[in-house]
């Protein structure tokens, strides 16, 4: 079931504290249903699932898997990242990152997720507030879109989206990250072929938990800035504004079944 904060020893830090009166408390975030999207969005989740299925086939035919493919047997310390360049496109200006916070439960580490200033539509704008001159900006403004959780196995066990000062990006309205998601595409082959396309299709395949988690973290902003003093944004006790769990295998079984579309079996891992 959807939670505000990760389940215990989902390792991606702790929920926040907010009030829990139902006038404030935003609840937990919702993604859209299924039997709620068009046929066209329903085909292209579809898509993106296969898409994921393959990138997983032919690692798991090399006895390697996402996490593995980002590590490439590098020790993983807590904090640094990997690659330790991070890994951009040019082109599109997506970006993403692999590390840990903390080696707790049962996830591994997690991808943060990044487009910047020059992959942005127009017409997006960073919100107006006290601290934003401490933000980035200009051409060098970089929105934090979602974090990916995964497991030692190297498969994504939930979605999660971020304070501020946790990503330290420049902050845009919930709406206007949306916009955005489109344009997260990483279209080369460093680190990993298999791992740019894999991380590409997952914001295809979980819109719907996506745009729920952005939406739900500005109403937990806003909960938080009503319940307590300081600027939310760089309080380090609001840390994880929401979390959902996801399942590749689920996602493309009920996209299938919602489209009427009949998969093959689904073959048993060794």
């Amino acid at each position: 079931m959807p939670t505000t904060a990760p389940p215990p020893g989902a390792g991606v830090g702790a929920g926040p504290n907010l009030p829990r009166d139902r006038e404030r408390h935003p609840g937990p975030p919702r993604a859209e249903t299924l039997v709620a999207l068009s046929p066209v969005r329903l085909a292209g989740m579809l898509a993106a699932g296969e898409e994921i299925l393959e990138c997983r086939r032919v690692l798991a035919k090399a006895g390697l898997n996402v996490v593995g493919e980002i590590l490439r047997g590098k020790p993983f310390v807590e904090l640094e990242h990997y690659p330790g360049d991070d890994v951009y496109d040019r082109e599109t200006h997506a970006q993403y990152y692999y590390h840990a916070h903390r080696g707790a439960g049962h996830e591994h580490g997690h991808f943060h997720t990044f487009l910047r200033k020059r992959g942005m539509p127009l017409g997006v704008r960073p919100v107006s507030h006290p601290s934003a001159a401490q933000w980035p900006r200009g051409d060098a403004a970089i929105a934090h879109l979602i974090g990916i959780s995964m497991d030692a196995y190297g498969e994504p066990i939930g979605l999660f989206a971020v304070n501020r000062w946790v990503g330290g990006d420049t902050w845009y309205p919930a709406e206007d990250l949306i916009r955005m998601l489109d344009r997260f595409r990483v279209d080369h082959a460093y680190p990993s072929w298999p791992v740019n396309r894999w991380i590409t299709a997952m914001f295809v395949l979980f819109r719907p938990e996506i745009e729920a988690l952005l939406r739900h973290r500005d109403r937990v902003i806003a909960a938080w800035e009503a319940a307590h003093s300081g600027d939310a944004l760089e309080d380090r006790a609001l840390e994880i504004t929401g979390w959902l769990p996801v399942d590749v295998f689920e996602r493309v079984d009920a996209v299938a079944e919602a489209l009427g579309v009949t998969r093959p079996a689904r073959a048993v891992s060794a």
